[in-house]
């Protein structure tokens, strides 16, 4: 069998002599030369090619471009300078580990014989697109002294896996980023580190609810940073913000129209990382479901609610937040059948959020869950109080419910909400 690959070796000083040594590999046959990432994307959406050999320094190489080759089934392999150094400048990470970030596998010296390269190449296209594995959790060791310290955060490995835990809910702002907030909090008061990021693509608050400035968004950093292949557990950590000594914050978007900077794939590099810097990650995530860019335009466009879908399918557990009125109930329970359609195995937990006497009787606690029980088949885990003087109080000083409302209802809602869910973490 010979295998049609594409060369994209631009600019590198050896790259006449890498292209001599790959028309004359055996099993191989070169049907193009290309000039960027761009070229290699347009060529392989020809479906001219079943692998690809790319120098390591390709313009516009991403994670993102990996990706959607093997979403084709194009084996990407990369070749490195074996004359370069070990490691990038500023101690930045190598090529090889950069490269290997950004999903390839196969990686070669540039010097490779033809042998070599056809071996590699045939193997790699045989092997399919890898299977990726999540990364060993770890924890962060929270600075002593101000939150504005100089001092660089210290890490220190933890056993086990760190838990993803997204916050999700229908339209109508039923308390999505309140109950993400409060519950990160809660954690991080009770001595749990967690990481709290917000990938709202519609209208992220959680900078506003903690006061911070949200000029320079902590999550698009982090997927620039493993666009590129350069994020690991200590950029992730610059990237986010130490407000508590157990709480970081990845802020969000500024501004939904910068959606398209929060790709799937980087996104999902980011939660995979944040495994290993927490013992917990709570995410706050939009509420839309839909996927019909993927119907309207080419697979390889960008899709809106992508950073959604891929963080619930990555989540361990989401918690589902809905508010208690007949509207709200109804939105929740749709929610729940919605939810379980896109993402069959999740691992849900229902909150009513708003609890108040008024339209749903004297016993607004028992309505909202025989209606949940009735229609959804599930119990809620939590009924929180609406409580707008404490929310009113946490959001005028740019505080949490912790440290504004502390005997507030609402607060000892969530209090009792982050120890069900820390005593899950422990089992």
């Amino acid at each position: 069998m010979v295998v049609p690959i594409l060369l994209a070796i631009t600019g590198a000083p050896w790259e006449a002599e890498v292209v001599r040594r790959a028309e004359r590999a055996p099993g191989l046959r070169v049907v193009r030369r290309c000039v960027d990432m761009a070229d290699v994307l347009a060529a392989a959406g020809s479906g001219q090619a079943r692998a690809v050999l790319l120098a390591e320094d390709l313009p516009r190489l991403t994670a993102d471009a990996v990706a959607a080759l093997q979403a084709r089934r194009i084996a990407v392999i990369a070749l490195i300078d074996p004359a370069g150094p070990p490691d990038g400048p500023g101690g930045m990470p190598g090529s090889e580990d950069r490269l290997s970030r950004m999903g390839i596998e196969r990686i070669l010296p540039a010097d490779a014989g033809p042998e070599d390269l056809g071996r590699a190449i045939t193997d790699a296209v045989d092997a399919g697109p890898p299977v990726i594995t999540s990364h060993f959790a770890g924890g962060f060791v929270p600075t002593p002294g101000p939150v504005a310290a100089a001092e660089p955060t210290r890490y220190d490995e933890l056993s086990g896996t760190g838990r993803l835990i997204a916050v999700w809910g229908p339209t109508g702002a039923p308390g999505r980023s309140t109950v993400a907030v409060g519950l990160a909090t809660e954690l991080a008061a009770a001595g749990v580190s967690t990481l709290l990021a917000d990938a709202d693509v519609y209208g992220g608050t959680v900078a506003q609810l903690l006061g911070m400035l949200d000029e320079t968004s902590g999550l698009a950093a982090a997927a620039r940073s493993a666009g590129s292949g350069s994020l690991d557990v200590p950029v992730l950590a610059r990237q986010a913000r130490q407000v508590d000594p157990h709480l970081l914050v990845l802020t969000g978007l500024s501004r939904a129209d910068r959606w398209t900077e929060l790709r799937p794939s980087a996104i999902e590099a980011v939660w995979s990382t944040a495994r290993s810097l927490a013992p917990c990650t709570i995410v706050d995530v939009g509420f839309c479901l839909e996927s019909d860019e993927e119907i309207s335009f080419d697979t390889l466009a960008p899709r809106r609610n992508g950073a959604t879908l891929v963080t619930l399918e990555a989540a361990d557990e989401i918690i589902v937040v809905g508010s208690a009125d007949p509207v709200g109930l109804t939105r929740l329970i749709r929610a729940l059948h919605d939810l379980r359609s896109v993402v069959p195995s999740a691992t849900t937990r229902a909150v009513v959020n708003r609890v108040r006497s008024g339209s749903l009787g004297s016993s607004p606690g028992d309505a909202a869950a025989e209606a949940l029980g009735r229609y959804a088949g599930v119990k809620p885990s939590a009924l929180l109080p609406f409580d707008q003087a404490a929310c009113d109080a946490a959001l005028s000083h740019g505080r949490s419910l912790a440290e504004a409302a502390k005997s507030s209802r609402l607060r000892k809602g969530l209090q009792q909400l982050a120890s069900n869910v820390t005593t899950d973490l422990l089992t």
